[in-house]
């Protein structure tokens, strides 16, 4: 096959015009595992760790949804300091902890179960994950270590790595954690824009996939909201009502001074005709999409 006759997943989401609203895998908590071998095409699962730690880990993990991911620094860096692993969450309050170790044995990673039980610590920056999981998804690593650079370079302590986040044809991809942001079709100029948008608490529909902590028709809900009234923070919309029939979701979303006070958001929901939706899977899929098809002010 010629690089010309090569499928790639991000291209061909681009050429059709696949949204990225509503596209946020749902979780509130992450489990970060540096890691600077080779990443497997699995990433955590296919590690050869201590069969009773990595079972520990995995059932800790699993027991409160939380998402594994290995992550490395950028380039040069990848070498430099103590290996870590981390615990970030976003709790009901909306408030965001996080807990930090180290490791330099398998045995070690079981600080984590014990890092999952207990509450976190407040007041942590936040971190910047950018999937380069070249080994999962070519489009993840073409896209992605570029994007992984451009922020390195801009915020060389908060940025990392990372392997399969979900998406693979929205690469370049980033999520902001623990406030649980995803970010998807970027570049090295837009992610360095969204992100430095994102830390002075200015979210922009724009390369928004959704928040982590709403499902797909309410991630979709907000989405339209910044598009229609522009940017706003993290907290500034607070979905308070979600009611549904068929495909059709009415969502109640209300806002913080200087947005508006009360919006009631018309949701419907369709498959895509079947198509190839990242690079290594052969097998056609559909994928589904939320469209907001009117915003009504309360």
């Amino acid at each position: 096959m010629t690089a010309a006759e090569r499928f790639f997943c991000a291209d061909a989401a681009r050429t059709r015009g696949d949204s990225l609203a509503g596209t946020a895998p749902y979780g509130s908590v992450w489990v970060l595992i540096e890691y600077r071998g080779g990443w497997p095409p699995n990433g955590f699962d296919g590690l050869s760790l201590e069969p009773r730690t990595k079972e520990l880990v995995f059932s800790a993990a699993q027991a409160v949804r939380a998402r594994v991911l290995l992550v490395r620094r950028h380039g040069r860096r990848a070498s430099e300091g103590p290996t870590r692993w981390a615990v970030l969450r976003h709790d009901n309050s909306g408030a965001y902890r996080q807990q930090w170790g180290t490791w330099s044995r398998d045995q070690d990673l079981v600080e984590i179960v014990g890092a999952l039980d207990a509450p976190g610590e407040l007041g942590c920056p936040p971190v910047i994950l950018v999937c380069a999981h070249g080994q999962h998804d070519t489009c993840c690593a073409v896209r992605g270590r570029p994007v992984g650079r451009a922020l390195s370079e801009r915020w060389p302590n908060l940025v990392w790595e990372c392997t399969h986040i979900g998406g693979d044809r929205f690469a370049a991809n980033v999520v902001v954690a623990p406030d649980g942001v995803y970010y998807g079709g970027l570049d090295a100029t837009s992610s360095v824009a969204a992100v430095e948008e994102h830390l002075a608490d200015r979210i922009h529909a724009e390369h928004l996939r959704g928040y982590t902590d709403l499902f797909p028709p309410q991630q979709a809900a907000v989405a339209a909201i910044l598009r229609r009234f522009g940017p706003a923070g993290r907290h500034d919309y607070a979905v308070v009502e979600t009611s549904r029939e068929d495909n059709r979701w009415r969502i109640r979303v209300t806002g913080r001074p200087p947005h508006p006070a009360s919006l009631d958001v018309e949701v419907h929901s369709y498959r895509t005709p079947p198509c190839q939706l990242t690079c290594r899977g052969l097998s056609m899929s559909s994928a589904a999409v939320y469209e907001v098809t009117s915003i009504g002010i309360g």
